[in-house]
Order: structure tokens, then sequence, then C-alpha cells
């Protein structure tokens, strides 16, 4: 499990993907940098992160030995991952934020990006990276983003918190790999932030409307009960969930 430290990189992702291109990557290869200067989110959003102080980093997942139909389930492998990795560190009331905010009560602590690498229409491998908020404590124009250290009031050894990630990351792929959908997908639901609740959504138009989620497909549509007890699915395009 090679782990490649950097002070200063634009993207861990860019620079793992720069990587499988000139080598033949173990699997679970790591890159962590202390700061990040073009960090990358969800949907072309950008990561902040204060230097030195968070986790940012990108992990290498060979998917050839997977025969993985549904990708969605990298997600849902790396969410759970990050929230066993959190529930050990005794971080309280945490839930995934569709599709894979990782949230402890209302606050995003964690985001997650992945890109996976096509090769003859499959996916062959996956770029998976991480932002979780660790020892940083101020998130002036983000009101709704805080840190380990700002829920527990302990400071927290960051190699300490990726080597848990990494153990949990590999827990998981083994029961992807073991074909066990089911259980995943049950598992990753009985997390969902604001399931079976009354929530407000945004669509693409950015007309606002109410809805209870119900469930994810395999292909990671959020699956919405609507009015007139219509069962609706989204994309990550479609639909912003408010809170």
């Amino acid at each position: 499990m090679p782990i490649i430290k950097l002070n200063a990189i634009d993207s861990t992702n860019s620079y793992l993907r720069q990587l499988i291109v000139k080598e033949n990557l173990e699997d679970f290869t790591a890159v962590i940098a202390e700061k990040q200067t073009d960090g990358r989110g969800q949907m072309g959003t950008v990561w902040e992160s204060e230097a030195a102080k968070n986790l940012t980093f990108s992990v290498f997942k060979d998917i050839t030995q997977q025969q993985l139909e549904y990708p969605f389930y990298i997600s849902i492998v790396t969410s759970l991952a990050l929230i066993q990795t959190l529930k050990s560190f005794s971080i309280p009331k945490l839930s995934v934020k569709w599709p894979n905010d990782i949230l402890s009560e209302n606050k995003k602590i964690c985001g997650i990006l992945i890109e996976n690498v096509i090769k003859q229409n499959v996916v062959s491998a996956s770029v998976i990276g991480i932002g979780l908020n660790v020892n940083q404590t101020a998130f002036n124009a983000l009101p709704n983003a805080s840190s380990l250290k700002e829920i527990s009031g302990i400071v927290y050894d960051l190699d300490e918190v990726a080597y848990e990630v990494l153990k949990y990351l590999k827990k998981y792929f083994k029961i992807l790999k073991k074909g066990r959908l089911k259980a995943l997908k049950e598992e990753y639901e009985g997390h969902l932030f604001r399931k079976n609740k009354p929530s407000t959504f945004k669509d693409a138009e950015g007309l606002m409307f109410s809805g209870f989620i119900k469930h994810v497909t395999d292909s990671g549509m959020l699956q919405v009960l609507l009015e007139d007890d219509i069962v609706k699915a989204f994309d990550l395009k479609e639909i912003t969930l408010l809170y």
C-alpha cells in the first residue's frame, strides 16, 4: 500500500490520474498532499482546505477484477468506509448526503470525488478523491462546514486518520468484490441524510419542490416520493437537496 506524500499539488486526483498513465500502480496507492491549490469537488465545485490541517488525498483502486456493472457502488463503498472511519473516532450523528457528502449532524465534514478510468466501455480503475476536514476550525464562508476537531475538541494525527480510511476502504471493497450489492446498498441507505423526512429540493431550472427521499437506484439516481404518491428518480445534475 504505497503512500506518496506531497507538500503541495494542484489536485491529488489529477496527479494520480497522470501516474496511472505512466506507471503500473499497486492497488490502493494513495497520494496525500499537505496543500491542494486546485482541489475539486462534485459538479466542478472547488474544495477549500487549510494547508496541513486536513486530509486531502486520492486513492487508486484497480477495478479490473470486480466485474462492476454499476460504478455507483464505488461511491457507496467509499461513503461507508468514511462513515466507519469516523465512527471509530467517535464522531456522532453521521450521515451521507446523496450522493457522497459525509455529514455530522447537519454539518459537512467530508467530500468525495470519484473519477473512473474507462477502457473498452468498462470501468478498469477508479481515482477516489477524499477531502476530510480534520483539524481546521475556521470556515468563514462555509456555514454548513465543520471538522473532527470542531466537533470533538481533539487534535488528530492526519496519518492515523488516513490509515484508518484506507483500512475501511479495503474492507468494503472486499465486500463489493464478493458481490454483496444488496447488503451494501441497504447499509448506505440506512445512513442517507433526510431519508423518509419531508425535504425541499431545487431542480435544474431553480424551481423548488418538496418530497421524501426513499431509495437510491443501482445506478445512483435518487428516488423521491412526490405529491400524489409518485416516486421519481433524479440524477445528480437534475436535483439539489436544500438543507
